[in-house]
């Protein structure tokens, strides 16, 4: 899953891509990289961020997603169901849902869903998230909301531990240690760390745009422990690398 942010503001790629020309030739770009999705968000949810209204998140990613949808599976990432519902009109298939609570959109629309755990919200989460058993609670979370849309009639469900929405870099490290727990549950995982803080940290505090080698290194990591699905930045990168590793083990992600 390639990342194309139509903001201004978000984390790493903020403002690169808010002309709707250059982001349906960012999206392209992608699919010919290796994506099998583009992930279309008109709202950042770095730490500290501020909402956007409804209105304007669906102005910045309507137009690109029907533009990129006649090439490419598009995914819309959002916490709103107007923005969710225009976006499947537009041709998205799949939403991204750091909410976890638009499973009746994604039913109504027959469309696929990503359950995203995340403790908080983007203004809020990271000043002093707390956990008894971050791994178990996470995973208890997630299964409970796919089961409910599952009920609802969503067909297509994915989990995501939502790395770096809520979490310490020790959390972040214990679900990535333990991203077989969650394989094992048998429903599809997601996993989102490129560029996140918390490799800076790890790397010395790089910047966003030096963090490559742990995007990478993670991205490989996830696949290895049976993940279906990375999202990521830097999808030529990360495609590579996972070719070198696995060889045909990764096959290309069917949604």
């Amino acid at each position: 899953m390639g990342v194309l942010n139509v903001t201004p503001d978000s984390f790493s790629d903020g403002g690169r891509w808010t002309d709707p020309e250059a982001a349906l030739a960012r999206g392209l770009e992608m699919r010919a990289e290796g994506a099998d999705v583009v992930d279309v968000g008109g709202e950042s949810t770095r730490p500290g961020a501020e909402p956007v209204g409804e209105d304007e998140e669906r102005r910045r990613v309507v137009e690109v997603v029907a533009a990129l949808a006649r090439h490419v599976t598009v995914s819309i990432d959002t916490r709103s169901a107007a923005v969710a519902e225009a976006a499947l009109a537009a041709g998205a298939t799949l939403v991204n849902d750091v909410s976890a609570s638009l499973w009746p959109v994604a039913a109504a629309g027959g469309a696929g869903w990503v359950a995203m755990h995340m403790q908080g919200d983007p203004r809020t989460m990271q000043r002093a998230p707390s956990y008894g058993d971050v791994v178990a609670e996470v995973q208890s979370f997630l299964l409970d909301r796919a089961r409910q849309a599952r009920t609802a009639g969503v067909a297509e469900v994915w989990i995501d531990p939502g790395i770096g929405f809520g979490k310490t870099l020790e959390h972040n490290l214990a679900l990535l240690r333990h991203l077989d727990r969650l394989v094992a549950t048998g429903v599809p995982v997601l996993v989102g760390a490129s560029r996140k803080r918390f490799l800076g940290a790890l790397l010395g505090d790089a910047p966003p745009d030096d963090r490559l080698e742990g995007s990478v290194a993670v991205a490989v990591w996830a696949a290895l422990s049976g993940v279906a699905m990375v999202r990521v930045h830097d999808v030529a990168a990360t495609v590579h690398a996972m070719r070198l590793v696995g060889g045909t083990t990764f096959a290309p992600v069917t949604v």
